[in-house]
């Protein structure tokens, strides 16, 4: 089958790989529907991530069971199922706290950028509608499996409560996912920070009340001026850089919280600032199958569209292509058709 391999920074090819087989008892092999890039596939992809040899892409997925594993239980062939991109048993202590994204067995899904997949760790990992889906909603179900669930993490480990004044920096997929994860949680305002006008419309879309487009302190004092110096009582964090980090920091209002589930990069702490500022940091990778149930549930109500994030469909054998695009900002996220 053909199948995404990064070979070296901008080097992504669409290749002939190996049909995946099922390799232990708790294995699935899934037929996706539909495949995506994200946003944190492009580290790699700019070389800022060390690669020593070959990496199979795509960790986001959704599709129908073809073949289980003796020990798998609560999906079967034929179900239409959507996953993390963290895969957990769901069964240990962190799980059971939930932050499955810290499972004692964790693992982190590679491959999904093919038509087959397998998943490691199904029963916990895997959640399966009752009945088949349409096919309309088949992106906003992938949403789910990461850039949806990161985002709504982030609301979640900031505390967006109801009426509260929320900031988010980054208007990527996540951060966007973030604007409508907050909106769902009753956020009062919610400020995106946004230079990019596609962005900014769908930012507002989501549920944005404001758009600030400076950065660093522009940015921060403007985010200051507008909530009469006290800042923000939540602050989605969704870049990983050193700036953004910093910026997410100063926008924060003392006893706020800031979930950040950008991917670090270049980002360090001043242990005396962060003292005496008193705001609270949670983050990380998000535990995406905790919110999973709830989050497919909203999508096959049709309560929220997230599937609106992706802004340019292509065919698997131009992946290449897409790889650029986000690159080069031209789209906000790409679909994969298989």
């Amino acid at each position: 089958m053909l199948g995404t391999i990064l070979r070296g920074p901008r080097d992504v090819r669409c290749e002939e790989v190996p049909e995946p087989k099922l390799l232990k008892p708790t294995d699935a092999i899934i037929r996706l529907s539909a495949t995506c890039i994200c946003g944190s596939d492009l580290w790699p992809y700019r070389g800022l991530n060390e690669t020593n040899e070959p990496m199979a892409m795509g960790h986001e997925y959704c599709g129908v069971v073809e073949e289980v594993g003796s020990a798998v239980r609560n999906v079967r062939p034929g179900q239409f199922v959507v996953g993390s991109f963290c895969l957990s048993d769901n069964t240990c202590p962190h799980c059971r706290f939930g932050f499955q994204s810290s499972c004692e067995r964790r693992e982190f899904m590679t491959g999904a950028q093919a038509p087959l997949a397998r998943i490691p760790l199904a029963d916990g990992t895997l959640v399966a509608t009752a009945e088949m889906p349409s096919a309309d909603l088949i992106p906003s179900l992938l949403a789910t499996s990461d850039v949806l669930g990161t985002g709504w993490y982030a609301a979640d480990a900031a505390r967006v409560q109801p009426g509260s004044t929320v900031v988010v920096v980054g208007d990527g997929a996540v951060g966007l996912m973030g604007i409508l994860s907050a909106k769902q949680m009753g956020a009062a305002r919610i400020i995106a920070m946004s230079r990019h006008k596609t962005r900014q419309d769908l930012a507002l879309e989501y549920g944005a009340t404001d758009i600030v487009s400076e950065r660093g302190e522009e940015g921060i004092a403007t985010i200051k001026d507008m909530t009469k110096g006290v800042g923000a009582d939540s602050v989605l964090e969704c870049v990983g850089t050193k700036e953004s980090m910093a910026q997410a920091l100063a926008c924060a209002r003392p006893g706020s919280m800031i979930g950040y589930v950008g991917v670090p990069h270049g980002v360090e702490f001043d242990g005396q600032e962060l003292f005496f500022s008193q705001k609270g940091l949670l983050g990380g990778p998000a535990p995406v199958r905790r919110f999973l149930p709830h989050l497919m549930d909203l999508v096959l109500e049709r309560k929220i569209n997230p599937g609106k994030v992706f802004d340019l469909e292509l065919p698997l054998a131009d992946v290449a292509e897409g790889y650029r695009a986000m690159d080069e900002r031209r789209a906000i996220k790409v679909l994969l058709s298989v």
